[in-house]
C-alpha cells in the first residue's frame, strides 16, 4: 500500500479531475448558429443545474476582448460556483471610440446597429440554455465591461423583462435608454477613466436613480455606495481608482453578492 501522503495526493488528483470539485464542471465551449454565423461562449454549467434551478449570468467581454479573457479576468463562476456562467465571445465590430475600421471583437452599441446581431445572439443563448439546464428564471443576471458594458444596459433597454439586475463596468447607453423599466443596477467605474469619459458616466447612473426612485448621487462616495430604491430596484456604485480597467480583484466577488441579494420578487 503507498505511504499515505501519497494516497491522499492520489485521491485528491482524482476528485479534481472528475470535474466535481466545488460541485461545477470545467468550462465548455458551446456553439451556435446564428443567421448562419457561428458564435461561440465558454460556458460554466455547475453538475447541479440538470436537476436543481441555477442562476444564470451572462458576461460580456470589452471590445477588443476575449471569451476567455473575461472567464480569466471577470471570473464570475469562481465567485459564485452555484450559477451558470456564460461568457460569450463577439465579432468584429467597429468601436465608438477606437477601432473604427472594426478589426477587433465586440457587440453591438445600440437596437438595430449591426442588425440586431448581438440581441439574436443572446436570445439563442438564452433559449438553449434554457432547453439544456434547469435555469432560475428569477434569477437571470448581466455583466459586462466598456462595450460589453454598454451591452449589458443595451440588454436592460431591450430585454429588461427577462432579467433580476445588471451590472456594467465603465459603460453607458447612449440612444434607447428611456426604453428601461426599473431594475436593480450596479455600476462599476472609475473616475480616472481616460476612455469612457466618468462625466458621461455620471449622467448615466444619475438617470439610473432617477430611472429606480433612489436618492441623489453621492459624488465623492469611492469604493461601494448603495442606493436604496422606493421601487424595490436599488442601485449600487462600485468607484474605484484603476482607470479603464475592470476591478478584477474585488468586481467578481461584489457583482455575484450584488446579484445573489437581488433576484426578482
Amino acid at each position: 500500500m503507498p505511504p499515505r501522503p501519497l494516497r491522499l495526493a492520489g485521491l485528491l488528483l482524482v476528485f479534481l479531475l472528475s470535474g466535481r470539485f466545488a460541485g461545477a464542471a470545467e468550462l465548455e465551449r458551446r456553439t451556435w448558429t446564428v443567421d448562419g454565423v457561428e458564435r461561440e461562449a465558454l460556458a460554466w454549467i455547475p453538475l447541479a443545474a440538470s436537476t436543481t434551478p441555477a442562476p444564470l449570468v451572462f458576461v460580456f467581454h470589452g471590445h477588443g476582448g476575449t471569451m476567455r479573457f473575461a472567464a480569466a479576468r471577470m471570473a464570475l463562476h469562481q465567485a459564485w460556483p452555484e450559477a451558470i456562467v456564460v461568457y460569450p465571445q463577439g465579432l468584429p465590430t467597429p468601436g465608438a471610440l477606437t477601432d473604427p475600421d472594426g478589426k477587433r471583437a465586440g457587440w453591438q452599441k445600440d437596437a438595430g446597429n449591426m442588425e440586431d446581431r448581438d440581441l439574436r445572439f443572446f436570445d439563442t443563448m438564452l433559449a438553449d440554455l434554457q432547453r439544456r439546464c434547469r435555469v432560475d428564471s428569477k434569477r437571470i443576471y448581466a455583466t459586462g465591461h466598456s462595450n460589453g458594458g454598454g451591452f449589458t444596459y443595451l440588454l436592460w433597454a431591450e430585454r429588461g423583462p427577462v432579467f433580476a439586475a445588471f451590472a456594467p463596468s465603465a459603460a453607458l447607453l447612449a440612444r434607447g435608454y428611456e426604453r428601461a423599466q426599473p431594475k436593480p443596477l450596479l455600476h462599476l467605474g472609475s473616475p480616472s477613466d481616460p476612455l469612457v469619459r466618468f462625466a458621461w458616466q455620471e449622467m448615466m447612473i444619475d438617470q439610473v436613480l432617477r430611472l429606480n426612485g433612489c436618492g441623489p448621487r453621492r459624488p465623492e462616495a469611492m469604493g461601494l455606495t448603495v442606493y436604496p430604491s422606493r421601487k424595490g430596484a436599488d442601485v449600487a456604485t462600485y468607484l474605484h481608482d484603476g482607470g479603464h480597467v475592470y476591478p478584477a480583484e474585488a468586481g467578481p466577488r461584489i457583482i455575484a453578492k450584488f446579484f445573489q441579494d437581488h433576484p426578482k420578487p
